[in-house]
């Protein structure tokens, strides 16, 4: 038998069993973003593609292997987005976010990479991102960093643990750079032939290989810690206090320098070690230069993103009972007038701020209520002929085993909400 028309590699669907624990994510997402004073972007998943080749680095794995890019008919080169914080500062820039303001911006939506489909890993993949723009000091690298602190709390997650790094200031870089040059060429021949090329484009990019033949020589490489100017030292030590004064734990990572070249300063990944090879769960940093790369006014960046895939994973381990929303009320009906005065009841519990399931399509008692224990709610109302004639209506517990009682129909609002509370 053929099985008809199959979803592309690496681009799943979300389905109905699945779609509560992603509402649950979201809906605490929101309100963590609500609490931290963050407002909501929303931009074209098409992006030109001269955005991300000048916004991520033309010799990052991203844009050198994983876009999808096409010239369209009228001759534009478009890039489905592979992440959104060069599509934010595109955005800030064209509409004028950054001109004498600070903004605490949010997004959430799907992006696309050509990378092998792995556990939490795919094609079409999901992101949560927070971006704030205008703020100079440590403060607002430890509000982004505590802010996925509060969101772990909120969903539940544990066993995840912070690591840390700078990438200094512009000089701290150049000195670095020309320490780690010399490291690395002294042992050219242990490089693998995308870290060759990075060797001359950007050799920072080549601790960030994963490469299990060269993690040796890149853990003998030297520290950027140890190159730090005054300046970079200060925010990082000041970045370090912010964080012990919240209790946030962290380690020192020095190989730590993330996968796309706009990060300056402050880098940190919030880790774990429940899915699997790929620890990273949540990415970010300060980027002060990638506004006037992009064309706008020099303005100073900082933020992070997680897949929320790899997010749904550790959730559902978390709390392997989550399912999400659940309806409060499953309306059962027998018979063809206990039917229309059913479809009315349901509409009164929805008016009074309830979710409830009207058994559509009738069928046997025992048939709807094997139905309305599957949807999970909390009580079955239940309407036969008889009811309708006497004015009453049933209420049968589904979840604490208690008796079915008889209540009068115009009663039945008042004991669902007592009931509920």
């Amino acid at each position: 038998m053929s099985k008809g028309i199959q979803s592309v590699k690496g681009m799943n669907d979300l389905l109905p069993e699945d779609s509560g624990v992603w509402q649950f994510v979201e809906t605490t997402i929101r309100a963590t973003a609500a609490a931290y004073g963050y407002r909501e972007i929303r931009t074209p998943i098409p992006e030109r593609t001269e955005l991300f080749k000048r916004g991520i680095g033309e010799a990052t794995d991203i844009v050198e292997k994983e876009m999808f890019t096409w010239e369209d008919r009228g001759g534009d080169n478009l890039t489905l987005r592979p992440e959104m914080t060069a599509s934010c500062v595109r955005a800030g820039i064209q509409h004028g976010l950054f001109h004498n303001q600070t903004q605490r911006i949010w997004y959430m939506g799907p992006m696309f990479r050509r990378e092998r489909p792995q556990r939490g890993r795919y094609r079409q993949f999901h992101q949560f991102g927070i971006e704030a723009f205008g703020w100079t000091g440590a403060e607002i690298d430890a509000e982004v960093i505590v802010f996925g602190s509060r969101l772990w709390k909120a969903l539940g997650i544990t066993d995840i643990a912070l690591e840390l790094n700078t990438l200094g200031s512009d000089d701290t870089r150049a000195k670095y750079r020309d320490s780690l040059v010399a490291y690395l060429t002294e042992h050219q021949d242990v490089l693998d032939e995308d870290s060759q090329r990075r060797l001359k484009i950007n050799p920072m990019r080549v601790l960030d290989s994963k490469n299990p033949a060269m993690q040796e020589m890149i853990e003998g490489a030297p520290s950027i810690i140890e190159f730090l100017d005054v300046d970079a030292r200060s925010h990082f030590d000041a970045l370090a206090n912010y964080l012990a004064k919240v209790d946030i734990a962290f380690k020192v990572s020095p190989r730590l320098v993330r996968g796309l070249d706009y990060y300056t300063s402050t880098v940190f990944e919030w880790t774990t070690d429940k899915l699997g090879a790929q620890s990273a769960v949540c990415g970010g940093g300060r980027y002060d230069g990638l506004v006037e790369s992009l064309g706008g006014r020099s303005t100073p960046g900082c933020g992070f993103a997680l897949g929320m895939e790899r997010l749904i994973e550790l959730v559902k381990q978390s709390n392997p009972d989550l399912t999400g929303a659940t309806p409060d009320v499953f309306v059962v009906n027998i018979g063809d007038s206990a039917r229309t005065a059913a479809f009315g009841v349901s509409e009164q519990l929805r008016e009074a701020g309830m979710s409830v399931v009207f058994a559509a399509g009738g069928g046997g008692i025992k048939s709807q209520m094997k139905q309305a224990d599957r949807s999970g709610a909390a009580f079955a109302v239940i309407l036969g002929d008889e009811e309708v004639a006497n004015g009453t209506v049933a209420i049968k517990p589904l979840t604490t085993g208690e008796e079915q009682q008889t209540v009068p129909q115009e009663e039945l609002q008042l004991a669902l909400q007592k009931r509920l509370q």
